[in-house]
């Protein structure tokens, strides 16, 4: 079957549209003007097996193509871009600075930082309370925690605010612009040995310039994650009082099974011809797969379509599977939790400003243009 990724109604509510293609068939073919056709896996035992599949590799970087100073190129193919045993060296280098155990002595740092933004949050009302909690909070964490783990200078960190902003569009003059300043701002704190990563394995400093871009390219996800969030969680105040009252620790999982950003895998080719899901995938098609649906696969997760903070397993695939699952999971956790923790703690009273805040319409990410809330009513 073919989805349709000009819909309309798959733009307005691509949840629906993968579910149902999901509960049609195990695969699909993604297809739009110009672009695709692409194969998309719908089904959640099967995207798992794909995801884990060194058939399935991931492609180069697409960044190459970018009209960027030439001493940045060989900056952007990051450790997402690579397969077999260079990514298994990277990753084994860098994966004990972004363990479970690393996440949680990081966490009194992440703490500040979201006390911090709290300040600012409220500086930044109107007078009624309303304010864009989206703009100036969710957007500036990760850039402000990257910018922590890096060790960029305070004084540079409202520029890199800008830069993280403009990472997160993923496209126009303003991402172009922020890619060479985030590579000189990452050489110069590697060169002045500021950052954790310093002490990384073996890296080389080159190596370690490019995974700063790396985490700055994939540390944007608890943007979206924590907008998407606060209108699930005031959806469901039964769930949001067991979170607030720490009885409810796999909250977060399960705010990524429902409302996770990433619709749409990390597209990947096949390095050789193989069978999925019951079709021939040929040598160097695309493949990705639908989170969106198999998140929500009723083969996997009993009552898939309720919103349960208490789910336990939650085998979802928001980070991915296999080889490239995503290095930076447990820091997202973290920094999700405690932001998600101390707004409804300092705010509980908090309340949207605007009924069913309006989402961009895109088939591939679940994300709003704003989060107008009220901090108290």
């Amino acid at each position: 079957m073919e989805i349709q990724l000009n819909d309309p109604d798959l733009s307005r509510d691509p949840i629906t549209g993968y579910g149902r293609a999901r509960e049609q068939a195990p695969i699909a073919t993604l297809v739009a003007p110009g672009f695709g056709p692409m194969w998309a896996v719908t089904r959640h035992a099967e995207a798992r097996a794909m995801l884990a599949d060194p058939r399935f590799a991931l492609g180069e970087d697409s960044f190459q193509h970018l009209d960027v100073p030439a001493h940045c190129r060989p900056y952007l193919s990051t450790m997402q871009h690579k397969n077999g045993d260079e990514h298994a060296r990277l990753r084994r280098l860098v994966t004990p600075e972004f363990s479970a155990r690393r996440a949680a002595e990081f966490r009194p740092a992440i703490e500040r930082i979201v006390d911090t933004l709290l300040d600012e949050l409220a500086r930044a009302a109107d007078p009624d309370g309303t304010v864009d909690l989206l703009r100036h909070f969710a957007t500036p964490l990760p850039m402000e925690i990257i910018c922590e783990l890096v060790g960029i200078p305070a004084g540079d960190r409202p520029q890199w605010r800008t830069y993280g902003k403009a990472i997160a569009a993923g496209h126009g003059s303003a991402f172009i612009t922020a890619i060479p300043a985030i590579i000189e701002g990452a050489q110069a704190a590697v060169e002045k040995k500021l950052s954790r990563l310093h002490t990384t394995g073996d890296l080389t400093e080159a190596e370690r310039v490019t995974f700063v871009w790396h985490l700055v390219l994939a540390g944007q996800t608890p943007t979206n994650l924590i907008a998407n969030a606060i209108p699930v969680l005031l959806d469901h105040p039964d769930q949001l009082a067991a979170f607030r009252a720490g009885r409810a620790p796999g909250t977060v999982d399960e705010l990524i099974r429902w409302c996770g950003p990433q619709l749409l895998a990390i597209p990947r080719h096949a390095t050789e011809d193989a069978e999925l899901a019951g079709e021939l995938i040929k040598k160097g098609e695309p493949v990705t797969a639908l989170l969106a649906a198999a998140n929500r696969d009723p083969r996997a997760f009993a009552e898939p379509e309720r919103f349960d903070v208490h789910r336990t397993p939650n085998n979802h695939l928001g980070f991915a599977h296999g080889p490239h699952f995503c290095l930076g999971a447990p820091l997202a956790r973290t920094q999700t939790e405690v932001a998600l923790t101390a707004l409804f703690d300092r705010y509980p009273a908090l309340v949207l400003a605007e009924e069913g805040p309006t989402r961009i319409p895109d088939p591939a990410t679940w994300r709003l243009p704003e989060l107008r809330v009220k901090l108290s009513q």
